[in-house]
This record gives C-alpha cells, sequence and structure tokens, in this order.
C-alpha cells in the first residue's frame, strides 16, 4: 500500500470541471435528433426553450393524474418534508486539521466484466480517518464507497488535488459531527483513466459485481469495518454501516449498487444523476417505469421503509437538473419512498462540478452516520 501525500486542494479543480463542461456541451451538440426531439448531451442536457416546455407538460400531467385521485395534496406534502435547499459548508470545514487522517493507495485483483472476464489489476484510494490503529482489531469504522463520473478517475475525489474531501473529512470527524469514517474512492474503468462514453457506461452498468466480489472482500479483510468478516453474512449484518455514493456517471452506478447490492448496503447518496436500469436518461424520459422497477425490486426483496437510506443531491443551475428532477418527483408519489428513506437535497444555483459534490457529501454522511442517524 502506497500513501498518498496529502497536499492544498483548491487549485486544480474548477480548471478540470470547466473542462468537463466544455465535453458535455460538444457531446450536447453532437446528440441532436434523439427521439424525444430535444438536444441533449451524453449527460442529458437539454436546450432551455425544449425543456421548459417537456417540463410544462410532465408538471400539467403529474397535476392531472393527481388530481384525478385526489392526492395533490398528499403528494406535496410528502415532497415538501423529504426537500431541502442545502446552505454552503462552513469555512472552518476547507482549513486544514491538526487531526488530519492518511490517503493510501492500494490495488487489488479483479476482472473485466465486461466481455471475456479477463483478470485485472485495480487501483482504489483509501482515507483513513486521525489515529486509525491496523493492530486495534476491535475499533470499527463506518465505510463510504465512492465512484467519480465520465472523464474522471478514482482519483478525483481523494487525489491530485481536485477536491476539498480529505479536509472535509478530517474536520467533520474532528468536529464530532461524524464517527471516525473510512472513505474508498474507486474506479468502474478497466483502466483507470478517461474512456469514451459509450464504454463508461458499459463497465459502470457491470461495477456491481466488482465491488460485490473483489473491491468490498479486499478492503474490508484489511481495514476494520463493521463486517465481521468477508462472507456474505458478514456484509449483510453490517450493511447499515455501509454507503456508496457517485456524482454524474458515478451516480447512475450508485443506483445500480441500490438495485444489485441492496442486500450489503443501506445508504445510498447518487450526486447529479438519474436511475439507468431502463435505458439511458431513464429518469429523465422514463420516470414512470423506472420507478416502477425500483418499486418491484424492493417487493420482491423484502425491503421495508426503514431498509434503505437515499440522499439524492442536484444543484438547480446543474445541466442534469431534469434527468434527476424528474425521477425524484415520481418517486415521491409512490409509498415505496418516505421521508424515513429519501431526502432530496438541493444547491440553488449548484451546477455540475466537485463544489457540489463537497456539499452533498457533508451534509449526506452527517445524515447516515453522524449524531441524529
Amino acid at each position: 500500500m502506497n500513501v498518498v501525500y496529502r497536499e492544498k486542494v483548491n487549485t486544480m479543480k474548477r480548471p478540470f470541471m470547466a473542462v468537463f463542461l466544455i465535453l458535455l456541451i460538444v457531446v450536447s451538440m453532437a446528440a441532436c435528433g434523439q427521439a424525444n426531439g430535444n438536444i441533449s448531451s451524453d449527460d442529458g442536457s437539454t436546450s432551455a426553450a425544449s425543456q421548459t416546455e417537456q417540463d410544462t407538460q410532465e408538471i400539467t400531467s403529474e397535476s392531472a393524474q393527481a388530481e384525478a385521485s385526489g392526492t395533490t395534496e398528499n403528494i406535496e406534502s410528502v415532497s415538501k418534508e423529504q426537500t431541502e435547499y442545502i446552505e454552503a459548508i462552513p469555512a472552518a470545514y476547507f482549513e486544514d486539521s491538526d487531526q488530519p487522517g492518511q490517503v493510501i493507495q492500494v490495488t487489488y485483483e479483479s476482472q473485466d466484466y465486461t466481455g471475456e472476464d479477463t483478470p485485472i489489476t485495480k487501483p482504489a484510494l483509501v482515507y483513513l480517518p486521525y489515529g486509525y490503529d491496523e493492530n486495534d482489531m476491535n475499533t470499527r469504522y463506518d465505510i463510504l464507497y465512492l465512484m467519480h463520473g465520465w472523464t474522471m478517475t478514482a482519483n478525483d475525489f481523494l487525489g491530485d488535488g481536485r477536491s476539498n474531501l480529505v479536509n472535509i473529512l478530517d474536520n467533520l470527524i474532528a468536529s464530532g459531527d461524524i464517527p471516525p469514517v473510512i472513505v474508498v474512492s474507486a474506479t468502474f474503468d478497466a483502466q483507470n483513466q478517461s474512456q469514451s462514453f459509450s464504454r463508461s457506461v458499459e463497465e459502470l452498468s457491470v461495477f456491481h459485481n466488482d465491488l460485490r466480489e473483489n473491491l468490498m472482500p479486499y478492503i474490508e479483510s484489511r481495514f476494520h469495518t463493521y463486517a465481521e468478516d468477508v462472507t456474505e453474512e458478514g456484509f449483510e449484518a453490517s450493511r447499515e454501516h455501509r454507503a456508496f455514493g457517485g456524482f454524474s456517471l458515478g451516480a447512475v452506478t450508485t443506483w445500480y449498487q441500490f438495485i444489485y447490492n441492496l442486500d450489503y448496503i443501506k445508504n445510498f447518496v447518487p450526486m447529479s444523476g438519474d436511475c439507468w436500469i431502463i435505458r439511458t436518461y431513464g429518469g429523465r424520459d422514463y420516470p414512470v417505469e423506472t420507478v416502477d422497477y425500483l418499486e418491484d425490486m424492493l417487493a420482491e426483496g423484502g425491503y421495508g421503509e426503514d431498509d434503505f437510506r437515499i440522499y439524492q443531491g442536484i444543484g438547480t443551475d446543474d445541466p442534469i437538473w431534469d434527468q434527476t428532477n424528474n425521477q425524484i418527483q415520481e418517486m415521491f408519489t409512490r409509498s415505496a419512498f418516505t421521508p424515513e428513506n429519501l431526502h432530496y437535497a438541493i444547491i440553488e444555483g449548484g451546477r455540475h462540478d466537485m463544489d457540489a459534490c463537497e456539499r452533498y457529501l457533508y451534509y449526506a454522511l452527517q445524515d447516515f452516520f453522524g449524531k441524529e442517524a
């Protein structure tokens, strides 16, 4: 295991995200002529005029359906209770802590699940909180697995100077807002480097196999989580102490974990992204069918109101707004998703960037593992 140096982190992330947004715009121009008639990027942004018309049609349709069933008032009440406009992170949480954790890089054996199951070696970065002692077998830690977005790598959340997340984690723990937590920044890319959009979608859609069969057993056999062992029984028994989150295509990945690995994970933080189990941009174009699938999955698995927690983050100026919002608004109409298990966190003016991710994670970790959790 290699120790990754800690560094000042404010200088690189905005240029990086600017490049990412330029890519979104370029792909958006190339995607004209999709079936819905809107100009869409590969992450699903649409032109303002066409999106306004689409949103108006959807809102009108949803309102008519709700009024017909006499549930408009109830839906509005539930959605308000589950929706929160989150404030900025206090400035002190970005400062260096006098109780710093450390970031190490690990490599583990996996395979390429998209084709011939070719053996591969993959990296991950691991944040260990201040005071972590590998010889202390009695102290156990909550754990969060993180997934990057398109054109990003495993380094983006915890390395390469693109995020303030390490300082935020240090200060959350030092302030007693959350207990000491282990964070793992992984990748769905077999080569941990930028791939084409289609290749990234192909890889993320099968990452749940890698997480379940390789990454989780490797990490949790080496670090002191609540899993007593890395058997199916051990992971199931410790699921409430485990979370998975991701940004953009990482949010899409997060929804796949909700579907395939809910027996191992209780808490989910999809950031700027929807569920694509029905098809690409399913949350935007097929919200009813997408949520039908999620409800059926929960019912078939015997999962009740208290068996999972979703903390969905999105910004009002994020090009992924419609993909996310259409799905969440549909989820508000279903009895399976209640204030106990679905929280909708919105940043007024929030964009598709690491600043927004930091804010979602700041609040989500307290929601999952904090004093009131």
